[in-house]
């Protein structure tokens, strides 16, 4: 118990001990009257002892924490010291001059200069102090910006801001300044709040909802202190005018005028405007005058309702859409492509005039398109007629090349008595009054004269003159004169000239009925011995209708169709009963149309006509039907007395007529220069079929491709030119197998019975040139049999040069000679090509020389 009491005096008196030297507390008067004794002692200096080791731990970290700013304390306290003793010295010095002034210049100089930095500093000061007025001001400003943007007054939170700019610009003060940089920064954060508040004003003043197609444009709201007028310049304060602007043109144009203007629904919607709002509702019908009616409502509401500051971008930026979508779309597709919608479309132009003026009396501008449309009527009628019929041409090729159909050729021309008989032979002529049997009258003697030159069955039967032009040339008057001259040796025509061969043969194809007579264009130009002087009474001619049918495809139908009502239209527009027309002014132009469609057809029919098997000489024969009736039209439009002359004189089909027949000469001449060329490659192309592995095969692919070629021309071509065309491809085997017979550099035996036997595979080609059999008798019985001669060498004009080719290839000297002298192997070789085929088929020696001499000697042997 006496230990307990100890322990608690030895605690508070050090606790009191504590208390005094910390806060310097007295202790209370209980604590003062204990009695202190040695025992109490060290408890009390215990106690002090960890107060002290407290206090310096609490010391030691403070210092820590604050040593730094201890350190910059202590340097800045030293440097006001210094400052001091420096101003006291600077005084002191000052107070010396002015109790015993010096009267230096250096003195003076530094008193000048004190007093210059003492202004300077006051000028400094006075500086700061506006400086700091300034950025008072501009800040107060930038919080009454906060209130006005709070409180929706956005017209005073902009002037405002534009307030608080121009002062910070006058501000003292660099820009770089951190509190300047800092209202800057607070300015533009206030002008971007103020837009956001901005928009949701202008959202609530003018509304537009796409999906619901409604637009609501308000003056002013209650709710809201801002008017539209306001707005806008609100809209020029922050240099949106056009942009937003645009923005509002486009939405109510999605929202609105696109979907009233989409022509390709069934049913459009109709315009519904109450006090301040305008939207879709309902349906109209689809006339121009009814989207008329509806787009004046629109644009007088935007009119009235939207400031004139946006009114004025619509002429800029809504109507350069509005406009073309309504003369491309709604417009044109009201022109008429006929003369039967007159009336209406007469309908339709005062209705774009009227609805013209609306617009313009409504102040909008940039109104040329519709103003163009309107007073051009004859121009826009007469490009609709133009556009139907280019993709009339252009849709009815597409659908294809459709049945293919029969058409006559029937042509009168004055013909003697011999080409007449010839004519009846072939099944080609036909005279209505007397019939084919006309030309017996003339007597059987002279039927005998004709018979002898018609029935030449050695090789030397007539050719024409040239190897290439015969090709198409005289196509349709192949039925000519075989007793012309007598064919002449032709020279090879290099392959770069054939195609324009073929173009001039195809030129001539369908204009030469019956005139055959080729008094050739060789090197030698002889006459021919066949040619016999002909009695006087062979001489006599008549008249005789020739006539040939030839297939063609169902597009020369439509082309012409259109072609004739396009003239048709044209005709009638030159009439009084269209002279108030609004497209009478057109009638010359429609005139011009059936030369852009048949430039049309020219330019794609090679696309269409291509794919199908004869496709070139499909669209051969379309050309030459397509110009053929193109030159009857224009004959008979002269003739017409129901038109007026003006009409008359304004149909010009001349050069087109002429455009068709060269389009149709370059088909033939295309097709053939194509089936040449294979025909030339199955024979070993440019090189010698003689060097090829399967020779035979060879010459019986080129021979296949040629009576493929026979098969699939014949139902297209008429008799004549299908003889011409297969003609010049069996001349093409012809000129080159003797081509590169004559190119060998020698000629066995074996090899000249290996070539004469690959020519007999050719001349079975003589099988297409058959002439048709004879009528039966009237007795119904069959008519005398006689054998049948082909007509081969009439259209390969170098068919008898390659059978005496053989012949030669298959002779011994005597008949090589034979051949020369008495038959008519000079009428088809020179002596220099027989001399090099003697050279190089037989061993030189005194007979072979003997006979070159001979053969040298008389170069001409039938002239005697």
């Amino acid at each position: 118990m006496a230990t307990l009491s100890q322990d608690s005096s030895a605690g508070q008196i050090a606790q009191a001990l504590v208390d005094f030297s910390l806060n310097g507390a007295f202790p209370e008067e209980q604590v003062s009257s204990l009695s202190i004794d040695s025992d109490v002692l060290p408890s009390a200096i215990e106690a002090l002892v960890a107060v002290k080791s407290k206090l310096q731990a609490e010391i030691h970290t403070i210092n820590e924490e604050t040593a730094d700013d201890v350190r910059s304390w202590k340097t800045n306290a030293q440097s006001v010291q210094d400052d001091i003793l420096c101003s006291k010295a600077l005084a002191n010095e000052i107070f010396k001059q002015a109790e015993a002034p010096d009267v230096s210049g250096r003195t003076f100089a530094d008193a000048e200069a004190k007093a210059e930095f003492l202004v300077r500093e006051l000028n400094y000061n006075l500086q700061v102090q506006e400086a700091l007025k300034g950025i008072k001001s501009v800040n107060q400003m930038l919080e009454q910006v906060e209130r006005a943007r709070d409180e929706r007054r956005i017209l005073d939170a902009l002037h405002l801001l534009e307030k608080s700019w121009k002062q910070l610009d006058v501000i003292p003060i660099s820009k770089s300044c951190r509190a300047i940089r800092l209202l800057d920064i607070r300015a533009f954060e206030l002008k971007s709040s103020v837009h956001v508040v901005f928009d949701r004003v202008w959202k609530a003043l003018i509304h537009v909802d796409l999906d619901q197609h409604r637009v609501s444009i308000s003056e002013s709201r209650e709710d809201e202190p801002m008017s539209s007028t306001d707005a806008v310049i609100g809209l020029k304060a922050y240099k949106e005018v056009d942009e937003r602007a645009t923005q509002l043109w486009r939405d109510i144009e999605a929202a609105i005028l696109f979907p009233r203007m989409d022509n390709e629904k069934e049913t459009l919607p109709g315009i519904y405007i109450d006090d301040n709002v305008i939207e879709l509702r309902g349906s109209t019908d689809s006339s121009v005058e009814s989207l008329f009616s509806d787009l004046e409502k629109i644009f007088r509401f935007l009119v009235t309702k939207i400031p004139q500051n946006l009114i004025d971008t619509m002429s800029t930026v809504l109507l350069p859409e509005i406009l073309p979508e309504i003369t491309k779309v709604w417009l044109d597709s009201a022109v008429p492509s006929s003369l039967d919608d007159m009336d209406r479309f007469q309908q339709v132009i005062v209705a774009a005039k009227g609805f013209h003026s609306t617009l313009k009396s409504l102040g909008f501008s940039n109104l040329g398109d519709l103003q163009e449309w309107a007073e051009s009527a004859p121009r826009v009628w007469l490009s609709k007629r133009r556009e139907a019929a280019l993709d009339s041409v252009r849709s009815r090729l597409s659908e294809g090349l459709g049945d293919t159909r029969s058409v006559e050729k029937v042509e009168k021309q004055l013909v003697t008595k011999s080409e007449g008989q010839r004519l009846a032979a072939n099944r080609a002529a036909a005279d209505d009054d007397d019939g084919a049997d006309a030309w017996g009258d003339w007597g059987d003697d002279d039927n005998k004269t004709t018979g002898e030159d018609d029935t030449n069955t050695a090789p030397a039967a007539t050719s024409s003159g040239n190897a290439d032009e015969d090709d198409g040339a005289d196509a349709w008057g192949a039925w000519g004169d075989d007793d012309a001259g007598e064919p002449e040796k032709q020279e090879e025509k290099p392959e770069n000239e054939e195609t324009k061969d073929d173009e001039d043969d195809a030129a001539d194809a369908w204009g030469n009925w019956g005139d055959d007579t080729n008094d050739g264009d060789g090197k030698r130009g002889t006459e021919s011995v066949a040619k016999a002087s002909v009695p006087p009474k062979s001489q006599e001619t008549r008249e005789l209708t020739l006539k040939e049918t030839y297939n063609i495809t169902s597009m020369p139908q439509p082309v012409l169709d259109l072609i004739f009502a396009i003239v048709e239209d044209g005709a009638a527009l030159t009439q009084d009963r269209y002279a108030n027309s609004p497209v009478a002014a057109a009638a010359a132009g429609l005139f011009s149309l059936p030369t852009l469609a048949l430039a049309m057809f020219r330019a794609i029919s090679p696309y269409y006509y291509a794919p199908r098997d004869g496709g070139n000489m499909f669209l051969y024969n379309d050309a030459i039907y397509l110009s053929e009736r193109l030159a009857d039209f224009a004959a008979a439009w002269k003739a017409r007395d129901d038109i007026g002359t003006r009409a008359q004189n304004m149909l010009r089909l001349d050069n087109d007529i002429k455009s068709l027949q060269s389009f149709a000469n370059r088909a033939y001449s295309n097709e053939m220069s194509t089936q040449k060329t294979i025909v030339r490659d199955r024979l070993g192309g440019d090189q010698n079929f003689m060097h090829q592995d399967e020779t035979e095969s060879c010459v019986s692919t080129a021979v296949a491709r040629v009576k493929y070629m026979a098969i699939t021309w014949e139902p297209i071509l008429p008799r004549s030119v299908w003889q011409q065309a297969v003609g010049s491809l069996v001349d093409s085997v012809a000129v080159k197998i003797i081509n590169d017979v004559m190119e060998l550099p020698s000629v066995g035996q074996d090899e000249a019975y290996s070539i004469a036997n690959l020519i007999a595979i050719v001349t079975g080609l003589d099988d297409l040139f058959l002439p048709p059999p004879p009528p039966p008798t009237s007795g119904g019985g069959a008519g005398k049999e006689e054998e049948a001669i082909p007509t081969t060498a009439h259209y390969a004009p170098n068919w008898l040069r390659l059978k005496y080719l053989s012949e030669v290839l298959q002779s011994n000297l005597k008949d090589v000679r034979y051949l020369w002298v008495e038959s008519e192997l000079s009428l088809y070789f020179t002596a220099d090509e027989v001399v090099d085929l003697i050279r190089v088929s037989f061993e030189d020696n005194s007979r072979t020389r003997e006979v070159i001499r001979e053969i040298t000697g008389k170069p001409r042997p039938l002239e005697g």
